[in-house]
């Protein structure tokens, strides 16, 4: 599979949030817990982990939503989309929905997480599926594995 060139664009469903995209994800990924379910009235939340240097709001004022905690969720203030999330302690990437993206249809997720939570009628077509969270010695190689296969 082979992404579009950068940058992508994208926005909220009503278009007063845009972001940019100047930086390839380094992960995609479905999560099935509860949180994502209610936070996207869906069977998972969608997502993208992009490079935080890669990642731009170009148009309008995001605001937080969902959890008020460490973990940021950002969403469109007017028609309250979620956006994007900044996770605790992980400055280095932005987890961006997938969905909020021009060209969504081309990052289908590589990983899913919370399988244990998933609804069980909810399937994905990921390569690699986590009861909870991938181990931590385990993102290098799915990294590695989604480069490769997406370039």
């Amino acid at each position: 599979m082979s992404l579009q060139p950068l940058p992508w664009s994208g926005a909220c469903r009503c278009g007063q949030v845009r972001l940019t995209i100047s930086a390839p994800p380094l992960l995609t990924m479905a999560c099935h817990c509860t949180g994502c379910q209610k936070m996207t009235s869906s069977a998972f939340s969608l997502s993208a982990a992009i490079p935080a240097d890669g990642f731009a709001v170009t148009g309008g004022e995001p605001v937080i939503g969902g959890l008020h905690g460490a973990s940021r969720h950002c969403f469109c203030p007017h028609c309250m989309s979620w956006m994007f999330t900044r996770p605790e302690g992980m400055d280095w990437f932005v987890n961006v929905r997938t969905a909020m993206l021009d060209n969504a249809a081309e990052l289908p997720p590589f990983v899913e997480t919370w399988t244990r939570e998933k609804l069980p009628w909810a399937t994905t077509p990921a390569a690699h599926s986590y009861e909870a969270l991938p181990p931590d010695d385990a993102y290098e190689g799915l990294i590695k594995a989604y480069t490769a296969q997406s370039r």
